[in-house]
């Protein structure tokens, strides 16, 4: 399958078939949109194009039972006109070779004759994908824009150009590539890159972070599983491997497996075959695997707490990527970046940053990472009301001031920042009585942004966001909800 979720539209006359294939779509791991009738389908296709992203990769379409006669060709080029990314596949119970020649033509890249099987329809669509994928390629470098695959890759610090070196050097073979580094450090754009430089670059590239998922769960994930395989099982649905067959398959987190499912991936590592949950048929895979640790598997291996044979299976390429703390000359550059594109999103004229600011975000030692720095911009970006991002923009963390000092300040009165000869984070008392407010709202501001700056740097990663912060995930969710902290909100 050439891409793991794709947005399709199903467009036919009759509601019963329409809902059936868009059904066969679902379980494939795609979005599906229905139109029954002509409007419907120009207006959706519209619809999607107009929105923030590319509009839909794929159109399933019965023209004769949208309109009459030759008119059901007119609506596909209408349909065309309002997406032009979209790749149709023509699907009629009324077949001839005239209709066929006269839909491919009009740009269709199939035409299928009903009633058409799953197997049938699931292959028309990765070939239409594919097409979609290559179409919009081109398109992009026509026009200059990098692949997802080059655009993130920034900076000029040595060690990440040996990274890179690596890449291309692995990019084009089937080796299984193992990624270490901390949170934040850029591990799943590695290994997009890889993807998207080797021959499955018009295949799917399917995501897992093994650490987000519970144990229970996670093998149903990668592995799919059958009607009836457990409680709530109520259709079958393919995993993860089966989504990135002809691709690539990047497994995060791979140091939170349980030993069971270690050896599970060794056997489908060294067989490319497994079989669903409650299924004893196996399925093979063409599957490229990608993984990444956040803790050294090394040492886990010495502790017993992870495989070693595994281990062995997968650490043929590693590729250590380094903290952005161990890279700070790249920092600006990699600020520069995302403010283009945080800018570009949020449609604000923000244009470069104060020397202060600069000289404030190199020095900083980022915790989190690549990914704290990018939201660190996107929130500058949203918050400032200046051109150029100044240092007041900046959390106060980045900005050298202990977060408790900077949310308990209130002024002229009350607690306030010491003078510059004062050490660093020392609080002195300015008696003023009516500046003074209850201890517990005092504290919970720092305690607030402590818990967001970890919700942030883990991805919203619940279960990792508890461990790092030393409490259990219930006490972090009634944390949230006594903090009023939700994605959305913040």
């Amino acid at each position: 399958m050439p891409e793991a979720v794709q947005r399709i539209l199903v467009a036919d006359g009759d509601a019963i078939v329409a809902e059936s294939m868009a059904e066969m779509i679902r379980r494939l791991g795609h979005e599906v949109a229905v139109a029954t009738d002509g409007v419907a389908a120009v207006s959706l296709s519209r619809a999607a194009r107009e929105r923030a992203d590319a509009g839909r990769a794929v159109l399933i379409i019965d023209p004769t039972t949208l309109d009459d006669g030759d008119r059901g060709l007119e609506l596909l080029s209408a349909v065309q006109r309002a997406d032009p990314g979209i790749v149709p596949v023509v699907v009629t119970g009324y077949g001839t070779i005239e209709q066929a020649v006269a839909a491919v033509r009009t740009g269709a890249a199939d035409y299928l004759v009903k009633p058409v099987d799953e197997s049938e329809l699931r292959a028309a669509i990765d070939r239409a994908i594919a097409r979609h994928l290559l179409v919009a390629d081109r398109r992009r470098r026509r026009a200059g824009v990098r692949g997802p695959g080059e655009l993130e890759i920034l900076g000029d610090d040595a060690r990440m150009q040996q990274v890179m070196e690596v890449v291309d050097a692995v990019a084009r073979s089937r080796t299984t590539v193992l990624m270490n580094g901390e949170s934040g450090t850029g591990k799943s754009m590695i290994a997009r890159a890889i993807h998207c430089r080797s021959d499955r670059g018009v295949g799917p590239f399917v995501e897992i972070a093994c650490g987000s998922i519970p144990e229970t769960l996670l093998e149903s994930e990668l592995f799919g599983h059958v009607q009836g395989a457990f409680t709530g099982a109520i259709a079958d649905k393919p995993g993860r491997f089966q989504a990135a067959h002809g691709g690539t398959l990047f497994l995060d987190e791979i140091n939170s497996a349980s030993a069971a499912m270690q050896l599970k991936l060794l056997r489908v590592l060294q067989e490319r075959r497994f079989e669903p949950v409650g299924s004893s048929r196996s399925i093979e895979v063409d599957v490229r695997v990608v993984l990444a640790s956040n803790q050294p598997l090394e040492q886990l291996v010495a502790e017993g707490r992870f495989r070693q044979d595994l281990y062995y299976r997968i650490a043929v390429v590693p590729i250590d990527l380094p903290p952005l703390r161990a890279r700070r000359g790249d920092v600006v550059r990699l600020a520069e970046h995302f403010l283009a594109a945080k800018a570009a999103e949020a449609d604000r004229l923000v244009t470069g940053f104060s020397e202060a600011a600069l000289e404030a975000m190199v020095a900083y030692h980022w915790p989190g990472n690549v990914r704290e720095l990018e939201n660190i911009i996107e929130r500058a970006v949203v918050l400032t009301r200046q051109t150029r991002i100044g240092v007041a923009d900046l959390p106060p963390h980045v900005r050298g001031e202990p977060a408790a000092a900077a949310d308990l300040a209130f002024g002229a009165g009350g607690l306030s920042k010491a003078a510059p000869a004062t050490p660093p984070g020392a609080l002195v008392w300015a008696p003023d009585p009516s500046a003074v407010r209850p201890l517990r709202d005092a504290l919970e501001e720092p305690e607030r942004l402590l818990i967001l700056q970890a919700l942030e740097a883990h991805e919203w990663n619940r279960q990792a966001t508890a461990e790092a912060l030393g409490i259990n995930r219930t006490t972090l969710y009634k944390k949230m909800r006594q903090l009023g902290l939700d994605r959305e909100a913040a």
